[in-house]
């Protein structure tokens, strides 16, 4: 399995009500629907769907179908929970999203921070793969992802907005990045994702077919602009938003 299957497995609740810190609302799902645009009417792939969060509002927002997908047992059947408690017709399924292999193509591949727990180059190609074989043509592949374009040196403190990163001071392809979560109830969790250069990904977005692939933001909401809280975050975006098309 090429997904970290056991970390989430164990904090898939704390991951969930992650979802409720500032930096969530006013840089990452801002930056996404920006990225996403008009989405009714499309059909969706949510790889690493985690608890649902995105899968439930890229639905919300007008997408005809949505399928989750996670390795997380545990994040699935937080998704599920969620669904049977208030429907919106999204579907989740437990699987590897390297090995995921749709019966027809769709719209939109979604992917919150799927492509940096990729280890090597070669697991990296795999995730993209799969979202270049599940998009039909002109279709689009887009999601959140570690700023390897800001590359963690020791540890880079954002403890303002809820996290803290650390890595190796001068880090190799492979190596760890160990995110620590504190949630706004003060629920505490760590896990891992690896660090790949910028030139890996645009390797391995090439070698699946992708023309286009490119970097996006991160933006910040218009709401927030003048708070000066979020100068530090935008000076140096531990995280940034991609986007391919097919």
């Amino acid at each position: 399995m090429t997904e970290p299957d056991h970390q989430y497995d164990a904090i898939a609740e704390a991951y969930r009500d992650s979802k409720q810190l500032s930096f969530r609302k006013y840089v990452e799902e801002y930056t996404l629907f920006e990225m996403l645009g008009d989405v009714r009417g499309a059909a969706v792939l949510d790889l690493a769907c985690g608890e649902g969060f995105y899968t439930r509002k890229i639905r919300q927002a007008g997408a005809r179908e949505v399928t989750g997908v996670d390795i997380s047992a545990a994040m699935v059947e937080l998704a599920l929970q969620e669904e049977r408690a208030r429907p919106l017709g999204c579907r989740y399924v437990q699987m590897d999203a390297a090995r995921v292999e749709l019966s027809e193509e769709v719209d939109l591949v979604v992917a919150m921070y799927l492509l940096n727990y990729a280890r090597t180059r070669d697991e990296l190609l795999g995730f993209v793969r799969t979202a270049y074989r599940s998009l039909r043509p002109r279709g689009r592949f887009l999601g959140f992802n570690d700023n390897v374009g800001n590359v963690p040196r020791g540890v880079q403190d954002f403890s303002r907005y809820g996290f803290c990163k650390e890595c190796s001071d001068a880090p190799e392809e492979g190596d760890a990045i160990v995110y620590r979560i504190t949630n706004d109830d003060g629920t505490r969790f760590e896990f891992e994702n690896y660090f790949l250069r910028p030139e890996t990904y645009e390797w391995a977005f090439r070698e699946a077919g992708f023309s286009d692939f490119r970097w996006v933001g991160p933006r910040l909401h218009p709401s927030q602009r003048n708070d000066p809280l979020w100068d530090d975050f935008m000076a140096r975006p531990p995280l940034t938003g991609f986007s391919a098309s097919k």
